[in-house]
């Protein structure tokens, strides 16, 4: 077994705190890490607080880690000791479903997450990388791109791919406008990865406040959707809207601004159900629909994308005993735009 350092969840309630854990021994095909850099998600947060109503305790969050390989198992054919490697959302899945055998296990009816699941022992409490190692299967480690800062790698492992995989599926690039809703850790990403991919992209935010960032980001448009007149105007704009918040919007105000044909692809997951009119939809033959993160496969092509186009996330590196702080000014929207753990500080 190896001892590991983190911190942790104990209840709800409760701010994360120091904890020790074990990970398990080395199996052939498995990869042992040592983390460097822990992205924080939003969803941490969610799971932290219980606030799916599904979390399991003690819970070490983090999926977007960032690491070196400290030693493989006598099977293992794509990593050695010293290589770069990271580790997203899933460490598993039951591999035999339709969806796993097509490279898109995030929709498998029995994934594994990174943390807030059970290993495939079905009793051991998977744990993320919040963290000092962490222990996975060869199948499920991305290989890190060389030429990039690691620390800001690290939310590429979701956020990254959370934006790729809509953007690649609807196919966004020239000729096509993208609409990205929000320009938080996820937005960012989006504008980014949109414009790389030679899209024209819009940046609708509430107020103006943003707008300098999301243009330095590459937005070639902004929208203040708080602004009279501004739903009016966008009218047929977007040819894809990628809604990155889970605040409550008014999804019927959005889906006009589609082009005919077009999609808008959720990302958030807001606190209440949505009410959407039919007419929406009907007239335009829009479509709205959801993406989740992306297969394993996808994302090590999201990391090879990224590192040619030279994209990371824009990022704030914090020592681990100021996460609990992280967490209040993300609900405040207090950075920009993703905060990174400094593992060295455990």
């Amino acid at each position: 077994m190896y001892p590991v350092k983190s911190y942790a969840v104990i209840s709800p309630e409760k701010p994360l705190v120091s904890f020790a854990f074990e990970r398990r021994e080395l199996g052939p095909r498995d990869v042992l890490i040592d983390i460097k850099y822990c992205g924080v998600c939003h969803s941490d947060i969610h799971q932290a607080r219980n606030e799916w109503g599904h979390s399991l305790y003690p819970m070490v969050p983090g999926h977007e880690i960032a690491g070196v390989v400290a030693n493989v198992g006598a099977a293992v054919k794509k990593f050695k000791p010293g290589d770069r490697a990271g580790v997203g959302c899933l460490i598993d899945s039951c591999r035999t479903c339709p969806d796993c055998k097509e490279g898109e296990e995030q929709y498998c009816g029995h994934p594994i997450f990174t943390y807030n699941s059970y290993e495939k022992d079905g009793k051991t409490l998977a744990q993320g990388g919040y963290s000092t190692r962490i222990v996975v299967d060869e199948d499920f480690v991305l290989r890190l791109p060389k030429d990039l800062p690691m620390d800001a790698i690290a939310p590429l492992l979701c956020a990254g791919i959370t934006t790729y995989s809509p953007l690649r599926h609807w196919q966004a690039g020239p000729g096509k406008t993208v609409g990205v809703i929000g320009l938080g850790g996820l937005g960012h990403m989006a504008v980014k990865i949109a414009k790389a991919m030679g899209a024209q992209v819009g940046v609708l935010s509430r107020s103006r406040n943003k707008e300098a960032d999301a243009r330095r980001l590459g937005a070639d448009q902004y929208y203040a959707t708080a602004e009279a007149g501004t739903f009016e105007k966008l009218s047929r704009t977007f040819d894809l809207l990628i809604c990155t918040v889970s605040s409550d919007l008014d999804w019927n105000q959005y889906l006009t601004t589609l082009k005919r044909d077009g999609i808008m692809v959720v990302l958030g997951v807001p606190s209440k159900p949505q009410a959407v009119h039919a007419a929406n939809l009907i007239f335009g033959r829009h479509c709205l629909a959801g993406s989740l993160i992306g297969g394993i496969r996808q994302t090590q092509e999201m990391l090879d994308f990224c590192a040619q186009h030279k994209i990371v996330s824009d990022i704030e590196l914090i020592p681990v005993a100021k996460v609990n702080e992280a967490y209040e000014r993300i609900l405040k929207g207090d950075v920009k735009f993703r905060f990174v753990i400094d593992i060295a500080t455990l």
